[in-house]
């Protein structure tokens, strides 16, 4: 039984702040759009002034890719170390240094937990190929400050990984230009 008079109004009952829940998310599988989704999370997320920050691994560290510039615009940092396609490299331990070096530089950060929202890129493959231990990477994820996301992309994502994350997607591959016409790599589609 209502005590409002007929046609008035409730009461206006005072919002509560919401609390934000801190998600490791997973963009991986054999399609194309694993970082590309990322980076729309990145550009959401700074149309609500998050503080935000990504790490490259396989890009080269002196990479200009569309990303790249307009991450300098927005003024998003993002930090490559990387030498480039790893499956072309000519020195796979300094390859494998790089990551090492890189998930030092990531581990920090997610700790630390100045940013809202960190992003991996390409990071699974650092983790298939032993470079950086994947329970590591987990007790690390479980120890940061309950707010932050933690975003991580690639292909090959671990067991352990994709069972500690909270929500994982898979991007399947069903066609592709280059494979199906021979159509080569596009500026501003794939880099």
């Amino acid at each position: 039984m209502s005590t409002r008079e007929p046609g008035t109004r409730p009461a206006e009952v005072p919002k509560r702040p919401r609390r934000r829940h801190g998600l490791v998310i997973v963009n991986t599988g054999e399609g194309k759009g694993k970082t590309t989704a990322a980076l729309g999370v990145i550009f959401r997320a700074w149309g609500r002034d998050f503080k935000i920050r990504m790490f490259q691994y396989i890009k080269h560290t002196t990479a200009t890719f569309g990303e790249h510039r307009a991450a300098m615009r927005l003024d998003i940092p993002i930090e490559a170390l990387g030498d480039g396609f790893t499956w072309l490299s000519k020195d796979m331990d300094r390859t494998a240094a790089l990551a090492v070096e890189q998930w030092g530089h990531c581990k920090e950060a997610i700790l630390k937990g100045d940013e809202d929202i960190i992003v991996l890129d390409e990071f699974t493959y650092a983790m298939h190929y032993g470079w950086v231990p994947v329970d590591d990477v987990v007790e690390t994820l479980k120890a940061r400050p309950a707010p932050l996301h933690v975003i991580i992309t690639g292909r090959y994502a671990p067991q352990e990984l994709i069972d500690c994350a909270d929500l994982v997607t898979e991007m399947k591959l069903i066609k592709h230009p280059y494979r199906e016409q021979g159509i080569r790599a596009q500026r501003g589609i794939e880099f």
